[in-house]
């Protein structure tokens, strides 16, 4: 038997997942197994060198840029051979030595926005089988309101076993997921998704028939992406000494932001560059609201400022702004450095004349596709130069257009900003790719967030602190619980905006939020209660009260209670809370047997009414919330009249929505 000789190369083009002439796919599966946001993606393929000679036979997968792959084997004729994951350059330099030694090798190479490619290739006798799998791992990241994980399906030919299975898992519950039509409109229908509680399986299993492009054609119609969609129920989790605390409220009002917009116009930005970022910029700048200050700073060997201070989000300002866009023609060098420094001296000069509002957002916008050709060129000097002089609440977000711009620095100088950089490619979807990663950083809900734990409560705390939390996004902090006698771990969470936040972590997990505003304090514990506070001396509370699911009579219900010690009336108020701020005057006589021997009954004179009231036991769960204790107390008949204000329907709110389901 001819020994196989095994050798590898790097393709540069193509993104077929088997390569090669003459050869059968028996199989091609895609398994992922998604649990607690963690994903871990195995990829299998079978192969027969059908042909009548020896040939080369590639495997190519796509993967997300943020995975690991965490192993790779390729059997040949029933000999395995097992990859190993290396450090970048170490990797590229033994590549290139098994390259030259003919021996099997495989590397990754970034050929898209989101995706790398594992490319290998293995020289085989004609029979030979050839097994590839692949696994890789990937933290999911929350963006614009949900998870996505998404898998390139190429395989390019018919498979006659071809499958894809995802199963989801998470311990605190799914509250949604979905299956975008990514792949095409005659594969809908063959994707399936079946979910329950915590779990979900999406399956994918087309036929050879309905693998085809056409009822007659021999070429595959699967070439795209399978995408999932999902979110989750954001209880924290706590389990066997640690506890992951999940972030991600929505229902709050984004701040103002100030945004600098840098775009670069060097030649290189000649013709589809320029026409699509000119597209994207008109889809961001309606986005603006009046709330919002904005300037736009275009440069290539110069730079230019459209307006030289903030100006209000306005129609007339966009419209403004929108026709200097248009009028813009990409010529000369790139001065990256002196563009920055401008857009940073823009936010200075606002924050220092007070022109900024304390609860906003100010960031820099950089659009660029190129390395820097005039002024300061050295990129450390760069980076260097714009961290000196950005001030802790600036950001800077990067995007890097097209496939010859310097990303890894880009990516630098976001991340040393407290930013992030994005990669887009000039194809036909640039703009849409564009305004994309706008919508993640447009509506900042919460500025300088920070989660602190009880003393002596956790250690080894990943990070907790944040500086800014954008809608759609989530926030995590993990780490170990010290042994306690309580088996509460409770978390507070500040932010500098409209709202503070709280957390406490038990188990299960109990939600809290502090919606601050214009001296009104309210403080949800989810499951228990609400505090309700105004000008830091006058407080109610609202307590959640649960009776036993099939008790024959009593329902849950929510109990209103004012402390002894409030530090100032209500006298502004007539609700049904206000009334009582302060104890009204009441006088109780003539107590005497009622119908009942163990309730006696009395009168009890108060504003002005004489009213039959009743002796008996009720509950006050202002200290036991879960079982209350037992108080003596005089019960006022016809549903308070006569010691409320007016009557009891009176205080009834029509059409409150409600968190009860409707039928």
């Amino acid at each position: 038997t001819e020994t196989p000789e095994i050798s590898s190369l790097l393709f540069s083009n193509g993104s077929q997942a088997i390569r090669g002439h003459d050869i059968t796919v028996k199989s091609y599966k895609v398994e992922s197994r998604i649990t607690s946001r963690f994903a871990h993606t195995t990829v299998r393929s079978s192969v027969v060198n059908s042909g009548s000679k020896a040939q080369s036979i590639g495997f190519n997968v796509q993967i997300p840029k943020r995975a690991f792959i965490s192993n790779f084997t390729m059997n040949v004729n029933g000999i395995t051979f097992v990859g190993s994951v290396k450090e970048k350059t170490v990797a590229r330099n033994l590549y290139a030595q098994a390259r030259a030694r003919g021996k099997a090798a495989g590397i990754v190479r970034a050929n898209s926005q989101d995706m790398e490619t594992f490319k290998t290739e293995v020289h085989v006798p004609p029979g030979s089988n050839i097994e590839f799998e692949l696994h890789y791992q990937e933290m999911m990241h929350r963006k614009l309101g949900f998870y996505e994980h998404s898998l390139y399906l190429q395989p390019g030919r018919l498979v006659p076993q071809f499958q894809v299975d995802v199963y989801i898992f998470e311990p605190k519950g799914i509250s949604m997921v979905q299956t975008p039509n990514t792949l095409g409109e005659q594969f809908t229908e063959l994707i399936q998704v079946t979910s329950s509680n915590g779990k979900a399986h999406i399956v994918f299993k087309p036929n050879i028939q309905q693998q085809r492009k056409c009822d007659t054609c021999t070429d595959s119609a699967i070439d795209g992406v399978l995408t999932v969609k999902y979110d989750v129920n954001r209880d924290s989790n706590v389990s066997d000494g640690h506890f992951v605390h999940f972030f991600a409220p929505s229902e709050l009002s984004p701040l103002p932001k100030n945004i600098v917009f840098v775009i670069d116009v060097s030649g290189s930005m000649w013709g589809v560059k320029m026409k699509q970022t000119v597209e994207a910029m008109q889809a961001i700048l309606d986005d603006l609201t009046v709330d919002d200050q904005f300037s736009i700073i275009d440069f290539n060997h110069n730079v230019r400022c459209w307006s030289e201070e903030l100006v209000p989000g306005s129609t007339i300002q966009i419209a403004d702004a929108k026709k200097y866009i248009e009028n813009i023609k990409p010529s000369g060098g790139t001065n990256i450095n002196e563009a920055l420094m401008r857009a940073v001296q823009m936010l200075v000069k606002a924050s220092n004349q007070n022109q900024i509002d304390p609860r906003s957002v100010s960031m820099i916008i950089l659009v660029s596709d190129g390395d820097p050709t005039v002024g300061e060129i050295k990129l450390s000097t760069i980076q260097k130069n714009v961290k000196r002089v950005m001030r802790e609440e600036f950001s800077l977000f990067s995007v890097g257009i097209g496939f010859d711009v310097d990303y890894d620095f880009l990516e630098r100088i976001a991340m040393d900003n407290r930013g992030t950089a994005q990669r887009i490619y000039a194809n036909h979807d640039a703009a849409e790719q564009l305004r994309s990663f706008y919508s993640q950083v447009s509506a900042p809900l919460l500025r300088r967030i920070q989660v602190q734990f009880p003393e002596n409560s956790v250690s080894d705390v990943t990070q907790n602190v944040f500086d800014k939390y954008f809608r759609g996004s989530e926030l995590v902090v993990a780490g170990k619980v010290l042994p306690s006698d309580s088996d509460t771990l409770t978390s507070f969470t500040t932010a500098s905006a409209v709202s503070l936040t709280h957390q406490q972590i038990t188990k299960p997990a109990a939600l809290d939020f502090v919606i601050t505003q214009n001296g009104l304090r309210v403080s949800i514990v989810k499951n228990s209660h609400v505090k309700i506070t105004i000008n830091n001396n006058i407080q109610v509370m609202v307590l959640l009260h649960r009776v036993w699911k099939k008790h024959p009579v009593n329902v849950d219900f929510l109990g209103i209670y004012i402390p002894n010690d409030n530090h100032q009336c209500l006298t502004l108020t007539c609700d049904l809370t206000g009334q009582f701020s302060t104890e009204p005057e009441v006088s109780v006589y003539d107590v005497h047997e009622g119908l009942d021997p163990l309730k006696k009954e009395a009168t009890m004179e108060v504003k002005g009414n004489k009213l039959l009231v009743t002796r008996g036991w009720q509950k006050d769960y202002r200290h036991d919330k879960k079982r209350g204790s037992n108080i003596y107390c005089w019960f006022i008949h016809n549903s308070g009249k006569g010691f409320i204000d007016g009557h009891y329907t009176d205080y009834i709110v029509p059409d409150l929505n409600s968190f009860l389901q409707t039928p």
